[in-house]
């Protein structure tokens, strides 16, 4: 996640699913990993995300990497978001089945589905409002995705991504990454019981995945625009939000 970092590696985590059911392993401990790696900061980025998500002009949101419907539970709560439907998908049955009994307070308002983020055949050109994914980027191939996202949104609708990014003050952005590299393997170990692919991956999609700004420029080359991105947590995560052209 910063400037150095190969431009060209499309899946900062070199992930695939297909080879590896880790997040199904860790459906149920996926929350508690969350607090351990963050130290539970990570649920104010995911009230903040939900804020924003809420805050945007849509009637139907499709939701990716949806996990454990931690964050559509936040959006849905947001009275702004009253009569609007949500799509909330995810690639793992088991994430999504932890989501379900989340969002079970909410069953008229959301349909889960089983979609990967990076091919949604079942899913029309131009079928939703909004489309967001929050910290799923990273553990995707970001091209195939972010054409996707692009795909399934209307004319005008928006994109809105949470994800990791970069501290602007590079020692402190080095300290960061070296506390990271020392401590996840223990703190991750620990969290999943000894399934060691689970904080690999995430500890290489932190370490890899693009700057704020290189992120921006990577939404604004699959053809979004008014592109913008906020930090959070000093940068250790961003917003960015895009807009699909009207016209297309």
């Amino acid at each position: 996640m910063n400037s150095s970092a190969p431009k060209s590696l499309d899946n900062a985590a070199e992930f695939a699913w297909q080879h590896d059911d880790v997040f199904g392993r860790i459906a149920s401990r996926y929350d508690l990993l969350c607090d351990v790696f963050s130290l539970g900061i990570h649920r104010l980025w995911k009230r903040r995300v939900a804020r924003r998500i809420a805050d945007e002009p849509w009637t139907t949101l499709l939701d990716g990497a949806t996990g454990t419907g931690h964050i559509v539970l936040s959006i849905l709560a947001h009275e702004a978001t009253r009569g609007r439907r949500v799509i909330a998908s995810d690639i793992s049955p088991k994430m999504l089945a932890v989501a379900q009994r989340r969002l079970a307070g909410y069953r008229e308002r959301v349909e889960l589905c089983l979609l990967d983020a990076e091919g949604m055949p079942s899913m029309p050109d131009g079928s939703v409002d909004a489309y967001s994914i929050s910290l799923g980027l990273k553990i995707c191939h970001r091209r195939r995705a972010l054409d996707e996202a692009f795909r399934v949104l209307k004319p005008g609708g928006r994109l809105i991504v949470l994800e990791a990014s970069n501290i602007r003050w590079a020692p402190l952005h080095r300290l960061y990454l070296a506390y990271m590299a020392l401590c996840m393997p223990v703190l991750g170990w620990l969290a999943t019981g000894g399934d060691a692919s689970a904080y690999k991956y995430l500890l290489q999609g932190v370490r890899e995945f693009p700057s704020a700004e290189d992120l921006a420029l990577e939404i604004g080359r699959h053809g979004f625009v008014d592109v913008q991105f906020e930090r959070h947590s000093l940068g250790i995560v961003a917003i960015h939000v895009g807009r699909k052209p009207t016209g297309h």
